[in-house]
């Protein structure tokens, strides 16, 4: 199944596993992925540079295998103090559930995109991919001269023409089913929920780099489909998840392996910016705030101490959950189980098509 993006990574498999941010993306996770044949990823969007740094030097320790590294593209936020100080006083309600201190403070935010862009030109990872927007000119040329493949994300065919002018050399198409953040950037997101089965064939229409189809694909059959549909690979987050190799929370992973195809839903509720993740309490008690929430990354930092206390607390309700709407096909496999058992499934599909049409 060799594809031209398969070529350009240098990967055997047309298997990328999605760079999920916040934990699930360890150095174990990524070189397992790397090594079994696909392309492991970093979610490196909250991690300071240094950080980043280290998880990159842990890969390489682990891999001489083409892995990549995810950044969020910074975006220009304002939100008043009013709307803070009403956010804080009802998130205190959860404070209070959780045992922790009560909160009244605006955060302080620093923008480190820069530094973490400049770790990866340094470190000269193989692939750099990106989401909720894109980089600047500079940047794009700068990891060109550096001989690093690019990946921008879209959700909606115009988003995806935006990329291809830009100058990246492949494009994910995000459909409505993908676990995590939406990666959308041109209008509002909830207008940008179109599926990946529909988004795929009509992004490949309009763009000439190769397409990678993401959300709702965990097995075999959803890498036949998405290479039916014109796709040079597909992503996989969710599939992920609860591999042993996975940072995920224990009680996080049991939630993916007791949840079905309708428990997720798409919030604001954790950081400000749409996101698919397991339904629970504070995602339903944040469905009654009469206010407004804060755009990301401010609501993403005021809720950071109640998921911090969820997880010390093994709690489900209060943590994030991001995953995908596939999540009932999720499998307690190692990461390198989950791109073979892909693959053999995939070539037995093809092969069983093929008798059927002869």
């Amino acid at each position: 199944m060799e594809t031209a993006l398969t070529q350009k990574l240098n990967i055997q498999y047309p298997i990328i596993q999605a760079p999920m941010a916040g934990g699930p993306t360890t150095p174990e996770l990524i070189a397992a992925v790397s090594n079994a044949g696909g392309l492991g990823s970093l979610g490196a969007g909250y991690l300071t540079p240094e950080q980043i740094r280290e998880a990159i030097k842990e890969i390489r320790k682990r891999t001489n295998r083409p892995f990549g590294v995810n950044l969020f593209v910074p975006e220009q936020t304002d939100v008043s103090e009013d709307i803070i100080e009403k956010m804080n006083n009802y998130l205190n309600e959860s404070r209070t559930e959780l045992g922790i201190s009560l909160n009244s403070l605006t955060p302080d935010l620093k923008e480190t995109f820069k530094e973490q862009v400049q770790v990866v030109l340094e470190e000269n990872v193989p692939v750099f991919s990106f989401t909720f927007g894109i980089p600047s000119q500079n940047i794009i040329q700068e990891m060109k001269q550096h001989g690093i493949v690019i990946i921008g994300t879209a959700t909606t065919v115009e988003e995806g023409i935006q990329l291809e002018a830009t100058g990246v050399d492949a494009i994910v198409a995000q459909g409505s089913e993908a676990g995590g953040h939406r990666g959308a950037f041109l209008g509002n997101a909830n207008d940008a929920l179109i599926g990946t089965m529909a988004l795929l064939p009509q992004l490949v229409d309009h763009v000439a780099v190769p397409v990678i189809a993401a959300g709702g694909i965990m097995d075999g059959r959803g890498l036949v489909a998405s290479l039916a549909l014109g796709a040079s690979a597909v992503q996989m987050g969710t599939a992920f998840l609860v591999c042993p190799e996975s940072g995920a929370h224990v009680v996080y992973k049991g939630k993916v392996m007791t949840s079905s195809e309708d428990s997720t839903e798409i919030t604001y509720a954790y950081s400000g910016k749409a996101a698919r993740g397991i339904r629970n309490d504070f995602i339903n008690k944040m469905r009654f705030y009469p206010g407004i929430i804060p755009a990301y990354p401010i609501q993403n930092a005021l809720t950071r101490d109640i998921r911090q206390a969820a997880a010390k607390a093994n709690n489900p309700e209060y943590m994030s959950l991001w995953a995908g709407q596939g999540v009932r096909l999720a499998k307690e496999l190692t990461a390198s189980d989950i791109v073979k058992q892909t693959m053999e499934q995939a070539a037995a599909l093809i092969e069983r098509l093929n008798k059927t049409r002869n």
